[in-house]
């Protein structure tokens, strides 16, 4: 039994901290992403006083989210494969060097904006291999009845630490300059590598059915084109971003050109948004009890359009704070959930590679958005851009209500259902393609019924592996039925026996159940030659 297993359940918004591990790294990762959110707001306070151009601060912004944009779904094939822990040691070491070399460069007055926008997207690369890996140990870490909430008090961790590291950030650059700020984040770095370290994971034991990185690719890419919930998801994504991009994009703009303020004031308007944050995942669980997760992100999208418009009027600063403790709760509304959706919606074993996915659209809107923003309000102006943006932003949630997300409470978790093949595995090696035939008896009166239930199914044996399925009927018989579909190999076969989940397993009763012949559908394998 695994330390998730062993511990008891609970379903309270904090009970992911009552197991050890998860607390500990957790506890770490809040001061690992405060050294980041310190490195951040002296890199995008410090382009500002090299450049007064809005595109190439925006493309601060672009430099950091594209690599993850481009990386994402290789980075996702890797958490899969790999040990991931060894993986994100890794990459802490590679960030930490990151900051290094911008501690190093500010020591001796050698920063420029194309060295910036270089690290920046040096530390993009490093986010992209962490982000799939990192969120794809959660499951490893608490129950799964407390997925939703563990995944909930990471994006609360985030936001603590975007409420001490933006603000604390502002006033060490302030006071002790960029190099002080920088030596700060490669500090923050040891209590992450240490946390990991600590983690007594068990080593992947490698079979002959372990994946290789482009057959793991290809069944990611599968996966993802046949999954019509996680699609709901990424849409929604991708829509709500791209718009909400913004604010993020323009906001040192806003803060130094609009409202007049000094980086120890960008740094309160982050660390208020952290503020927000925490307020919202303390008042998230409440709201999931009134609210459905399309009502949770159209409030989302009415709060950040509200934030957006009124700072386009040049309030007050102290009221730009109040506005930003908005858009923190409205921030962590839509980030909990479409990622706990993208999360509750992917099995555990392409969870990596489903959000990488899910992090490649996320960082892919943040990016273009980020773009697009920062040219139209060069051509525009600040105060129409964050009008224009905030109004869109409603009106695109308003258009998706028509597509529903999904609920994300199908059991995923293998069933082990499926009959082993009678095939000597060790002869047949690694053939390929494989052929699997199902004959069904179905009767004329039931066939619409049939054939309804089974395209659902075709859905599930193309997620699990399949990348070609039909059904057809006998010439002379009509009632005699089979359903057919293509793997690309004995092994990939062999995997779709351990994949298939508890909900698949049900929708495959619900199409047995029209099946009239005295004994159970006969399967047949045929390999090619």
């Amino acid at each position: 039994m695994s330390q998730t297993e062993a511990k008891p359940n609970s379903a309270g918004a904090f009970s992911p901290l009552k197991q050890g591990l998860f607390a500990t790294i957790w506890a770490a990762t809040v001061l690992g992403n405060t050294g980041s959110f310190m490195r951040d707001v002296a890199s995008s306070w410090l382009v500002t006083g090299l450049s007064s151009n809005p595109t190439a601060i925006a493309l601060m912004q672009t430099a950091a989210t594209l690599p993850i944009f481009l990386l994402a779904l290789p980075a996702g094939v890797l958490s899969d494969i790999l040990d991931r822990r060894k993986l994100l040691i890794a990459v802490q070491v590679l960030l930490a060097g990151v900051s290094g070399t911008l501690l190093m460069l500010s020591s001796h007055n050698l920063l420029t904006v194309e060295y910036l926008i270089a690290l920046t997207f040096v530390g993009g690369i490093g986010a992209a291999l962490m982000g799939p890996a990192w969120q794809a140990i959660v499951p490893e870490l608490v129950p799964r009845n407390d997925l939703r909430n563990a995944v909930a008090l990471n994006s609360l961790g985030i936001n603590i630490a975007r409420a001490i590291g933006p603000a604390s950030g502002g006033l060490l650059l302030a006071s002790a300059g960029a190099a002080a700020t920088y030596g700060a984040d490669v500090l923050s770095y040891l209590f992450v590598v240490s946390a990991l370290l600590w983690w007594p994971r068990p080593a992947k034991q490698k079979t002959v059915l372990s994946e290789h990185f482009l057959g793991a690719f290809r069944a990611g890419i599968r996966y993802v084109k046949a999954s019509g919930e996680l699609h709901r998801v990424l849409l929604r994504a991708a829509i709500y971003f791209a718009f909400a991009s913004a604010i993020w994009a323009l906001l040192p703009l806003v803060a130094r050109k609009m409202l007049n303020g000094s980086a120890g004031f960008y740094g309160a308007l982050l660390g208020a948004v952290g503020v927000g944050a925490i307020a919202g995942a303390l008042l998230l669980p409440r709201l999931r009890q009134k609210l459905d997760a399309d009502r949770l992100i159209l409030l989302s999208a009415l709060l950040s359009s509200l934030v957006m418009i009124l700072l386009a009027t040049a309030p007050a600063q102290w009221l730009a704070v109040l506005l930003m403790v908005v858009l923190g709760i409205s921030w962590i509304i839509a980030l909990t959930t479409l990622n706990g959706l993208a999360q509750a919606v992917l099995p555990d074993w392409v969870r990596g590679r489903g959000l990488a996915v899910y992090l490649m659209v996320f960082n892919g809107a943040m990016a273009a958005g980020s773009l697009l923003w920062g040219l139209i309000a060069q051509q525009t102006g600040l105060i129409s851009t964050l009008i224009m943006a905030g109004i869109g932003l409603t009106v695109a949630m308003l258009g998706c209500w028509k597509h529903k997300l999904p609920t994300g409470e199908a059991d995923l978790q293998p069933s082990g259902h499926w009959e082993e093949p009678d095939v000597d595995a060790a002869k047949q090696g690694n053939k390929g393609p494989v052929m699997v035939q199902i004959a069904y008896q179905i009767a004329a009166e039931d066939r619409p019924a049939f054939l309804a239930e089974i395209t659902r199914l075709s859905q599930a044996r193309r997620r699990d592996g399949a990348y070609a399925w039909g059904i057809t009927e006998h010439s002379d018989h009509p009632e005699q039925l089979m359903e057919w579909f293509l793997v690309e190999s004995w092994h990939e076969h062999l995997r779709q026996h351990q994949r298939v989940s508890h909900a698949d397993a049900d929708l495959q009763r619900s199409v047995t159940r029209f099946h009239r012949g005295e004994h159970p559908p006969v399967v047949h394998h045929y390999l090619s030659l």
